[in-house]
């Protein structure tokens, strides 16, 4: 039996003897609960990261816990060519928040999976092989997600990419006309931009995209893969704007913390793909179907989508309202919340763990805020104090 590692510096010697050197790690965190994290100090941090929009209903959830254990004794393994009981009832309560004519879903393991199966299906069902995507846009960083991808520095190592793409700016209907053509498979676009600093897509502009590709027999793709299960005070966020999309993708917070992500789609664009187009191992196995399965039954139970919404807005409030001059903006929706600096906000992120909160960056200037949809007035009042301390210091 190998030794347990249990000091920090122990534990951050033991990956680094084998992780892949992609990412420099000073903290070592070694359990949860609700919206705190505690690291191999003892150390408590309330957690606005959340795995990165992750932890949606908290860490350590109850229902979650139980629902995971449950099924990992009864059956880990089932793929989508077998029929399976807790995946058939993950997917009527999936189908209970989202509507027709979104009817179908592809389930897959990760945002960057739903999205390359977008981009397949999207192919497809046009036989067209050009796509418009947004600048500032993120779609992931496999090899098809990347040719969707803005940032150059994410793209530019491994072009030529499998995809042709246009990108045009945020809200400028007059780039969507020139873009969208009779060549273009689908326009990908993310009601809320999370990577590329939290900026929520204006309702003319996701109508217009709309409109568009409808006239132009081009798919629309609502990548909410960050914005979607809760986080923005509506199941999808592009509900907000009143808009149908052919297809939206979604992972990181479905799954409350497992791996699981999803293409939903219509009739029309599923029955496009061939038996055997399209497939995976591990998507829609029975325990990520139940872990999602509980998500969304956490989210119905404690009406999170109304608390997202009014904590999220009570959030932004309160960081609009802290009197420092390197503000810039506050922006999101719901509990996905982008503070803009003047200034780099590395930093600042830094101080603010150092105080015990955890944040992270969207973009050189933005601090970006995406906690557990569990987080509390009284616990966004914390969150709101360190941030107002460090930047009026």
């Amino acid at each position: 039996m190998s030794q347990a590692l249990t000091s920090t510096s122990e534990i951050l010697q033991g990956e680094a003897a084998h992780n892949s050197g992609l990412w420099k790690q000073d903290i070592v965190f070694v359990r949860g609960e609700g919206v705190y994290l505690w690291d191999a100090d003892g150390k408590r941090y309330l957690d606005c990261m959340a795995g990165i929009a992750v932890a949606s209903v908290g860490h350590a959830n109850e229902r979650l816990v139980r629902a995971i254990s449950h099924q990992a004794g009864r059956l880990m393994v089932c793929p989508q060519n077998l029929g399976n009981d807790a995946r058939a009832a993950f997917l009527e309560k999936l189908f209970s928040f989202i509507k027709p004519p979104l009817n179908r879903v592809f389930m897959a393991n990760s945002g960057a999976e739903a999205n390359e199966a977008a981009l397949k299906w999207a192919r497809v069902a046009t036989g067209r092989k050009r796509f418009v995507a947004a600048k500032r846009g993120f779609a992931g960083r496999t090899i098809g997600a990347l040719s969707v991808t803005w940032e150059k520095k994410y793209r530019e190592p491994f072009e030529p990419l499998r995809y042709e793409a246009d990108f045009i700016s945020f809200d400028r209907i007059e780039d969507l006309d020139h873009l969208v053509t009779d060549e273009t498979a689908a326009v990908m676009l993310e009601p809320v931009q999370g990577e590329g600093g939290i900026h929520p897509i204006s309702a003319g502009f996701l109508q217009a995209a709309r409109e568009l590709t409808r006239e132009r027999g081009a798919l629309l793709i609502m990548d909410e893969v960050q914005s979607g299960a809760g986080r923005t005070g509506t199941f999808l966020a592009t509900e907000q704007y009143g808009v149908e999309a052919d297809m939206v993708t979604l992972a990181k917070g479905l799954g409350g913390g497992f791996p699981i992500g999803a293409l939903v789609m219509t009739d029309e664009v599923a029955a496009a793909m061939p038996a055997g187009g399209h497939g995976t191992t591990f998507g829609g196995n029975p325990l990520a179907s139940a872990a999602a399965l509980a998500v969304l039954e956490e989210i119905e139970a404690r009406d999170l989508l109304a608390h997202a919404s009014e904590v999220g807005g009570y959030f932004q409030e309160q960081l609009a309202a802290i009197p420092s001059e390197r503000i810039r903006a506050v922006r999101g929706l719901g509990l996905m919340i982008g503070l803009e600096l003047k200034e780099k906000a590395a930093p600042y992120i830094a101080a603010l763990m150092e105080r015990g909160v955890l944040v992270i960056n969207a973009g050189a200037t933005i601090i970006r805020f995406v906690p557990p949809l569990i987080i509390t007035r009284d616990e966004v009042d914390e969150v709101v104090r360190h941030v107002r301390e460090v930047l009026t210091a």
